[in-house]
This record gives C-alpha cells, sequence and structure tokens, in this order.
C-alpha cells in the first residue's frame, strides 16, 4: 500500500512550474498545470534526462536532452525518442501541502 510523503507547499509552485522533489527515496518532479499537480518520475525514460529541468507546456513536459514529450496527467509518451512511459504518483493536497504517493 501506498504511503503519501509531504512533499512542498502548493504555494511553492506556481501554475506552468516543474519543480523536483525527493519522496520515499525517488527523485518526482512536480507540475503545476493550470493549479492543478500532478507527480511524475524525474528520470526520462530514454536516457534519463532531469524532466524537472524540462519545459512545461500546457500539460506536456519536454525532455532536455532529446526533446521526448510526455503528458504530466497520464505519463504517456506523446513524441519520441523515450517509447516508454514515465511513472506517475497520485497526489493529494491538505490545505497548502502537497503529499505524494510512493
Amino acid at each position: 500500500m501506498a504511503e503519501f510523503v509531504k512533499v512542498l507547499r502548493v504555494s511553492e509552485i506556481n501554475p506552468g512550474e516543474l519543480r523536483l522533489v525527493e519522496a520515499g527515496g525517488e527523485q518526482i518532479c512536480l507540475a503545476n498545470v493550470d493549479g492543478k499537480i500532478y507527480a511524475i518520475n524525474d528520470a526520462c525514460t530514454h536516457v534519463g534526462g532531469y524532466l524537472d529541468e524540462g519545459e512545461l507546456e500546457g500539460q506536456v513536459v519536454t525532455c532536455p536532452l532529446h526533446g521526448s514529450e510526455f503528458d504530466v496527467t497520464t505519463g504517456k509518451v506523446l513524441r519520441g525518442p523515450a517509447r516508454e512511459d514515465i511513472a506517475t504518483y497520485e497526489v493529494k493536497i491538505e490545505g497548502d501541502d502537497i503529499y505524494v504517493a510512493v
């Protein structure tokens, strides 16, 4: 069963921003899409580029290394060279606190 871990405050990540957090030994990229927070694994499935250093446009994050694109709401690959979807994590908001299930 997943355990929720507090990782950040909602006030610390503005809409359109990405933020790196650590929870349960995992490097997780948080994405604020129009005020809703999503969590994906930070390592691109192509060669491990750090997605928190990429660009977020709408709900699409682009890897800074080779341009792979992922939907942060589902983890699905939208454009290669990555072929494998990215892991997603359940997010829970309580007050101003963001929790991620790990």
